[in-house]
């Protein structure tokens, strides 16, 4: 196969990675989730922070027929930034593609639902909930002001007519 012909092999699995996490989270945009040139250095999925922030995976794609893992492994390890876990995506031909992730990886996906809640998400709902406790306690508030000053008035009435 000619290395034109590779590169442009690399560069349909790399879009349908972009594309696919484009479709999952529908808020980012294609500035945040880009495919890379073939040849470049780095990450062949490149993430806004935006993005970092909803996948936290580092992608190296791999569209051959025969595939050094281990190097593969080591490939995607050594460009993925610090706050991503590296992850290779397989393919070949007239295969569906794969991922190789760690086994560490593995089991935060895996495991409880807790886990699953981001940190930039637990604060916001953290924020939610004490603002809705705000707003309930005005609500209740303005409610017994209004009691008592419908109270008031009915004892006013009442002192006037006797």
């Amino acid at each position: 196969m000619r290395p034109q012909s590779c590169k442009a092999k690399g560069r349909r699995l790399q879009q349908l990675v972009v594309n696919d996490l484009l479709e999952l989270y529908p808020h980012l945009t294609r500035d945040d989730v880009r495919s890379t040139s073939m040849g470049a250095a780095g990450e062949d999925v490149q993430l806004s922070a935006a993005a970092r922030l909803c996948i936290p995976f580092s992608f190296e794609a791999k569209n051959q027929e025969r595939v050094s893992v281990w190097n593969a492994i080591e490939q995607a390890r050594t460009n993925s930034p610090a706050d991503a876990t590296s992850v290779v995506v397989l393919k070949k031909n007239n295969e569906k593609p794969h991922v190789l992730l760690s086994w560490a990886a593995f089991k935060k996906l895996i495991g409880p639902c807790q886990n699953k809640i981001s940190r930039a998400d637990r604060e916001l709902l953290t924020n939610m909930q004490t603002d809705l406790q705000r707003i309930v306690a005005s609500a209740v508030d303005e409610e017994e002001e209004e009691e008592e000053e419908e109270e008031d008035c009915s004892s006013s009435a009442q002192e006037v007519h006797v």
